[in-house]
């Protein structure tokens, strides 16, 4: 594979209120609509910044016309986009109207979090690139941190870009060898006391970019990734894994990337 695949294309949250859900972002992330797939059950909707870049990921959300709540579980826990100045942009959705929910000065000052109407966590982020409330990481805790970073180096190609280390806890921060700065990472966060996770309903899943399907699918059973669902059960549309602690993993193609919708 080159090296621009299995660049992260999206992430898939749950929606109980589309229309809620399309207004909050619009408004206050100043997202745009990219693309959109209606299903006799559900929706999909794809929304970021304005201008969006080749590399730049996008989130998915998905609304199910039966459902309107669902339980965020802890295996995943937020989304994070870019600002030059967090104080600045926190004080700019409060005066919007948005929750205070965790300011910059409880976190130091170096980052904030809000929450959007299903409770999914966007933590905002400074950084000198990438445009406004652009997707920065998106973060996923794992139960073995060997295993995780193994996971995405052997899996996927990844190399790190970034670590944190406390005393309790570790973030890793991956991406794929030769993307640019402004592709979004995966922020693998491990709790040094040994705690297990739930995978709930209210996030769906990262998906990460390939030129060709059957390639990619091939080289993933290649390297022992998990057989979730094959091209072949997804109409050759698209594809899943999941990685060691049960978070799925979509592969996409420049065929059904929400750009060309």
């Amino acid at each position: 594979m080159s090296e621009s695949d299995y660049v992260l294309d999206h992430v898939m949250m749950r929606v109980g209120d589309l229309e809620a859900s399309l207004d909050w972002y619009q408004t206050h992330l100043d997202y745009v609509e990219y693309g959109r797939w209606e299903a006799e059950t559900f929706t999909n909707v794809y929304l970021g910044p304005e201008d969006r870049g080749e590399e730049d990921a996008v989130i998915e959300l998905t609304y199910n016309h039966d459902t309107s709540e669902y339980d965020m579980g802890d295996a995943w826990g937020h989304i994070a986009v870019r600002v030059e100045d967090v104080a600045a942009a926190y004080e700019e959705l409060m005066d919007a109207g948005v929750e205070d929910y965790r300011d910059p000065e409880s976190c130091g000052g170096d980052y904030a979090f809000v929450t959007d109407p299903d409770g999914h966590e966007v933590e905002i982020v400074e950084r000198d690139h990438g445009q406004k409330w652009s997707l920065d990481h998106t973060m996923i805790r794992v139960e073995d941190a060997d295993e995780a970073l193994g996971y995405w180096t052997r899996k996927f190609e990844y190399e790190p870009n970034g670590r944190w280390e406390s005393d309790t806890f570790a973030n890793y921060f991956m991406k794929p060898a030769g993307a640019s700065e402004r592709a979004m990472t995966v922020e693998l966060t491990y709790n040094y006391d040994g705690r297990t996770y739930e995978n709930a309903d209210g996030w769906g899943h990262l998906a990460v970019r390939a030129g060709d399907l059957g390639d990619a699918w091939e080289e993933l059973m290649e390297r022992e990734a998990e057989d979730y669902r094959d091209p072949e059960s997804c109409d050759w549309n698209y594809a899943f894994t999941k990685d060691q602690d049960g978070h799925e993993i979509e592969v996409v193609t420049p065929d059904t990337d929400v750009m060309d919708d």
